[in-house]
């Protein structure tokens, strides 16, 4: 039996007029992290523009449960936050959502 591969979703929201400079701050620690990070395979960042906000929407890919620990620490339930995300998060959600992926095709 293999085993599946998980996702891992974390969602967050600021300001529009700070939605850019999120995106180029989580280049240089989130996403910058998880290609460091043994057994990451990939990640997906979706924005969603409405009301003065920016929702990003992060799906990440891992071998394992371990490997999310690697990245998060020892609970796997709760978001993993860096010093300078609370000068733009509107509000600080406390667990992410994991996920086995079943199928995945696309870009």
């Amino acid at each position: 039996m293999t085993t599946a591969v998980i996702a891992r979703t974390w969602h967050g929201v600021v300001s529009d007029a700070k939605a850019d400079a999120y995106f180029a701050y989580l280049q240089r620690t989130g996403l910058s992290d998880y290609r460091a990070t043994p057994g990451n395979r990939g990640v997906c960042v979706l924005r969603r523009l409405e009301g003065g906000r920016a929702h990003f929407l992060l799906v990440t890919y891992w071998d394992s449960l371990d490997a999310i620990r690697a990245f998060a620490g020892d609970d796997v339930e709760r978001a993993r936050y860096y010093p300078e995300d609370a000068d733009y998060l509107l509000e600080m959600e406390p667990t992410v959502t994991h996920y086995e992926v079943l199928e995945s095709f696309g870009p």
